[in-house]
């Protein structure tokens, strides 16, 4: 059975996650639906990360089997046709080997969240940012983002719901960029790893932002990752301003569509 690879975009707020449930519409329920218009045969589709509630795609990445090949434009239109009019998009579809496999072949995953810092009500961004009603000291938050680099126990920054068998995990980035506006500023929260927690980026940004805020001092953080207690943690992020950005393969199967 041919396989294809998908890169999907979508606004995540009408939705309780990715992952299909009973009695709830989820983005894995919506393209499956689709997808079985067009393959009744074609089953459930496999993606590289799951997504709570509210945490928007930028570059979600999926597979899934068809009965027949397709042309991959003629694919990715039927598809998008079909999920109209949920906020999804198919932005790319590739043919893949047999043994590509979104989950298990990602060699990183890339999250953004965005950090809104200003005290006047947000209007067009309503849903997309985190707003905060007060100025963020970038230096002190990189202070205390540098704590949480390299392989640690991060039980702190896991939810006590997360099914993961180990809490040992590798970051390899958090690089932050500040966006000065004409009332405030954006903070763009860049995060990087082969695999994460449940809610572990949002837990994340949410300690550091204690630092930017003059809560926290930068030491606080690297404090609260050696504590390996959950109660140690600053609150947890919204989802809001969380974004599944990017998936890392090698070979990059969408390297072929001028990705």
């Amino acid at each position: 059975m041919p396989r294809y690879a998908i890169k999907i975009e979508y606004n995540g707020g009408a939705y309780h996650g990715w992952q299909r449930q009973p009695d709830q519409t989820s983005i894995q329920q919506c393209i499956e639906d689709a997808l079985a218009i067009l393959d009744p045969t074609a089953g459930s589709i496999v993606a590289a990360g799951r997504t709570d509630a509210g945490v928007h795609g930028l570059g979600q990445v999926a597979h899934f089997d068809m009965a027949k090949e397709w042309d991959t434009f003629a694919l990715m239109g039927a598809l998008n046709f079909h999920l109209k009019p949920n906020p999804i998009a198919i932005v790319e579809c590739v043919p893949v080997a047999d043994d590509f496999h979104a989950r298990y072949t990602a060699k990183e995953r890339h999250y953004l969240f965005r950090v809104l810092a200003r005290r006047p009500p947000i209007t067009h961004l309503r849903g997309f940012v985190w707003q905060v009603n007060f100025p963020l000291d970038i230096d002190a938050m990189r202070e205390g983002a540098k704590h949480l680099i390299g392989h640690h126990d991060f039980t702190t920054f896991r939810s006590t719901m997360c099914q993961a068998d180990s809490p040992m995990r590798t970051l390899d980035e958090i690089r932050i960029e500040e966006h000065v506006l004409p009332y405030g500023s954006e903070f763009h929260f860049h995060v990087r790893a082969r695999s994460f927690l449940h809610n572990q980026v949002r837990s994340l940004v949410g300690t550091i932002e204690r630092v930017g805020s003059g809560r926290w001092a930068p030491e606080r953080v690297g404090e609260a990752l050696a504590a390996c207690d959950r109660t140690a943690c600053g609150p947890v992020a919204p989802s809001d301003g969380l974004y599944f950005q990017h998936v890392v393969y090698d070979p990059d199967p969408f390297a072929v569509s001028g990705d």
